[in-house]
C-alpha cells in the first residue's frame, strides 16, 4: 500500500504541472505564431507601397508628362490580419542637393503595434508632405504632384 501513495505524490503534480503548463506553452506559440504572420503580412504591404511609390516616381518624372497631379487609389489591403494600418512616409536629405533621396516607408498595425518599413529610392526633385495614409479610409491614395519644374512632390491621401 505504501507504494500506491508514493506512486500519488509523484503523479499528482506531475499531472497537475502538465494540466498548467501545456495550455500556456501551446498559447504562447499560437501567439508567437500569429504575431509573425501579422509580420510578414505588413512587411509584403509595405514593399507594395514603396514599389508604387519608386514605379509612379519613374513614370511622372518623365518629361513627356506635363505639369499636373496624379492621385493613385490604394491597391493595398484594407487590413492585414483584420488590423487596420496607418503608413507614414520619411524622406531623406542629403548633404548632395543632386543625390538620389530615399522614401522609407512605415505600416504600423494600429492595435497590436507590429510595424514594418520598406525603401524607395526616388531622384533628387523629389519633395515629401508630411502625411499618413489609413488603410480602411475610403480615399486612401499616393498623390503626386508635377511642376513645370519637374519637381514631384508625393503625400499620401485619406
Amino acid at each position: 500500500m505504501p507504494s500506491v501513495a508514493i506512486e500519488y505524490v509523484i503523479l499528482i503534480p506531475l499531472l497537475f504541472s502538465q494540466v498548467i503548463v501545456f495550455p500556456f506553452v501551446a498559447s504562447t506559440m499560437s501567439s508567437s505564431w500569429q504575431d509573425s504572420q501579422r509580420n510578414i503580412e505588413l512587411q509584403d504591404a509595405a514593399d507594395h507601397l514603396a514599389s508604387t511609390i519608386q514605379q509612379l516616381y519613374l513614370t511622372i518624372n518623365n518629361d513627356d508628362i506635363l505639369a499636373g497631379t496624379v492621385t493613385q487609389a490604394s491597391t493595398l489591403p484594407v487590413t492585414v490580419s483584420s488590423y487596420p494600418y496607418t503608413a507614414t512616409g520619411s524622406l531623406s536629405s542629403p548633404s548632395d542637393p543632386d543625390s538620389t533621396r530615399i522614401l522609407t516607408v512605415t505600416l504600423t498595425l494600429e492595435e497590436v503595434d507590429n510595424t514594418a518599413t520598406a525603401a524607395a529610392v526616388l531622384g533628387p526633385n523629389v519633395q515629401w508632405i508630411t502625411s499618413t495614409l489609413r488603410s480602411n479610409s475610403a480615399d486612401a491614395s499616393i498623390d503626386v504632384q508635377k511642376f513645370s519644374n519637374s519637381t514631384l512632390v508625393f503625400s499620401f491621401g485619406g
